[in-house]
């Protein structure tokens, strides 16, 4: 069977997408910086998670980098010699980090299909913030993980205090904002940042068949699910059984729980159709 593959302009070739087997493959592509954020590819890369989020063809997001780094975060080289923004009023310049940080990691969070982050090498700073907000990450041996804020005297964005409390608790997340040490790639998955690690030659491969397996799965249900996570994060039992009890059986009378019913009974791989 011939493999769907399918080139979508980003605008940039500093981010780089295609969408295969209905996973949408989105890569950083600025390894001689550590796939670093810059004004080319962070808009880029707002376009494309939500160009994708509301594509049907796609299934489910997987982002990665090339290279040995997945994202270094900000361009910390950069950070004191962009006079413009210097000299724009503080109102403004929070205003416009708050916007950009919605429509990025926000939107990221937000969606409604599974997400995964494939760390080939380092994660920094925002970059860290963008893999935590994927649902899932998997990560080669030699990749590693830091806050990063505190060595160059920043307090954190894009998500990063939230996305670590949720992740590892109140006082691992202080530990990791207040040191910034680079955390290899078992102790992250023993802290629960990473789901998965894998040798370094078999990422690639390894992180798009689990995001194929998903892609090809109930999306209706992931996205139940999906809401089902973020409610219980803010109310109680109660109200989170509740929400349940009503998407549940909403979810009972959908095709695909029916198509899946008749592959059970006639042992083989159900059919979704998201619906």
């Amino acid at each position: 069977m011939a493999e769907d593959r399918i080139e979508v302009d980003t605008g940039t070739g500093e981010l780089l997408c295609e969408i295969r087997d209905r996973v949408a493959l989105i890569t950083l592509n600025r390894p001689e910086a550590r796939n670093a954020l810059s004004d080319q590819l962070t808009p880029a890369l707002r376009r494309m998670i939500r160009q994708c989020g509301d594509d049907s063809r796609v299934g489910a997001l997987l982002i990665t980098g090339t290279g040995t780094a997945f994202c270094a975060g900000g361009d910390v080289k950069g950070m004191g010699s962009n006079s413009a923004k210097a000299e724009t009023p503080i109102d403004e310049r929070i205003a416009d980090l708050r916007i950009k940080q919605r429509t990025l990691t926000g939107a990221l969070v937000g969606l409604r299909k599974p997400t995964l982050a494939a760390l080939p090498g380092p994660a920094a700073g925002a970059g860290l913030a963008l893999a935590l907000a994927c649902d899932i990450r998997i990560a080669a041996e030699s990749a590693v993980m830091t806050t990063g804020y505190a060595r160059i005297g920043l307090t954190g964005d894009y998500g990063i205090a939230w996305l670590l409390t949720r992740l590892v608790g109140t006082s691992r997340a202080r530990e990791l904002m207040f040191l910034s040490e680079r955390i290899d790639a078992r102790r992250c998955e023993t802290l629960g940042l990473v789901n998965r690690v894998v040798a370094d030659a078999e990422l690639r491969d390894a992180a798009f068949a689990l995001a194929r397996s998903l892609a090809e799965g109930p999306s209706q249900a992931f996205a139940g699910m999906k809401d089902n996570l973020d409610h219980a994060l803010a109310t109680d039992l109660l109200d989170s059984m509740d929400q349940e009890a009503a998407y549940m059986i909403r979810s009972a009378r959908t095709t695909d729980h029916k198509e899946a019913v008749r592959a059970f009974v006639e042992k083989r791989k159900p059919a979704f159709v998201g619906h």
